[in-house]
């Protein structure tokens, strides 16, 4: 029976904890291997020498433990019988790069079918590319898609990625909701919550595909994790509300560009500073406003004078500094313009 993709992600995470374990005894056997290759090497024998020392020391290597063996076995079965292998399926669970970790296993058993079903899935897709397979005709719960009338070529599949590859709103409310996003990538609530919130800011105003957006958020939070994590710590939180607001502001549309079409590495992005993160045109107005007001503090001020015989109306004192100025006719009074040094009311009369 053919996999759903949700039976597909959950058996790819299986494999990969089952990978994990297994990844210190293949350091050891490699490294084992490497000692024997180069002792055989240094004594002088020759290639059948050399392949019969490096053959002995992965046997004398840790191997799987037998029921994990089984265990890995009947997982790489199940997907060897119930995924039906597209190009858009693989990308979207990964599993082909999840079961190809498993190729240089210590059990011998699991390697050979590891290789066979990667191998299996690469000749697939190439058919598929060149309208040799009907395995494109398949979505990724096995269930045969119908061909247009008219039509001579093999049916596109159809998977969530494609459809959530066309926006079903106006390109400014798309949201990893809206799109159906899988954003549970990590299995923890706080890191996958900030993965939405980046696909929010990415994907605001965009018309990219869905799994294009997603895969750029799926990094910039790996990489803000490594660079700031924790997720609990106050920094890493700090700066995924941070890229969010400055990828949503329409004053820098740029910005998002820049991250999508990897011209900024998501390594980049979150170690840019605030100033960095600006519009070019952003930083240009800040410096012209910054200018104007350093030439407006450097320009001479008008001497105030202090007065005793003027009085403020709000505190009653008579500590009033004030400026003449003509801003009517020549022949009027001029203008006094005052302010009170104890409270600091300001007027002119």
């Amino acid at each position: 029976m053919a996999m759903d993709v949700k039976e597909i992600e959950a058996t790819g995470k299986a494999l990969l904890k089952a990978a994990a374990r297994d990844a210190p005894r293949i350091a050891a056997r490699d490294a084992a291997r490497e000692a024997a290759k180069e002792a055989a090497k240094n004594a002088g024998l020759d290639a059948a020498g050399i392949a019969a020392a490096v053959s002995d020391a992965d046997k004398s290597s840790q191997k799987m433990p037998e029921d994990e063996e089984k265990v890995i076995k009947g997982l790489l079965g199940d997907i060897q019988q119930g995924v039906r292998a597209t190009e858009d399926l693989l990308r979207q669970t990964r599993i082909g790069i999840i079961v190809n970790k498993l190729k240089p296993s210590t059990s011998a058993e699991v390697a050979v079918l590891a290789s066979r079903i990667v191998g299996k899935w690469r000749d697939d897709v190439k058919k598929q590319k060149h309208g040799g397979s009907t395995a494109a005709s398949r979505a990724p719960s096995g269930s045969p898609m119908p061909a247009k009338k008219g039509t001579t070529g093999p049916p596109t599949p159809v998977t969530p990625s494609d459809k959530a590859s066309k926006p079903s709103v106006p390109l400014d409310k798309r949201t990893w909701k809206t799109d159906g996003a899988e954003i549970n990538h990590t299995g923890n609530k706080i890191r996958d919550s900030f993965t939405g919130l980046i696909y929010d800011g990415l994907c605001f105003g965009s018309s990219e595909p869905s799994k294009h957006i997603l895969s750029r958020a799926v990094a910039v939070e790996a990489a803000a994790y490594s660079h700031l994590g924790p997720e609990t710590k106050e920094d890493y939180r700090g700066k995924m509300r941070s890229l969010f607001q400055n990828l949503k502001t329409k004053s820098n549309p740029k910005l998002r560009v820049r991250v999508l079409d990897g011209e900024i590495t998501a390594e980049q992005f979150v170690r840019m500073t605030h100033d960095e993160l600006r519009s070019v045109e952003q930083r240009e107005a800040d410096a012209r406003i910054q200018k104007e007001n350093m030439d407006k503090a450097m320009v001479a001020q008008q001497e105030r004078s202090i007065s005793k015989s003027l009085q403020c109306g709000k505190c009653g004192q008579r500590k009033v500094t004030y400026t003449e100025a003509q801003t009517r006719a020549a022949d009027e009074p001029m203008t006094l313009f005052c302010t009170c040094m104890n409270c600091g009311k300001s007027w002119r009369q």
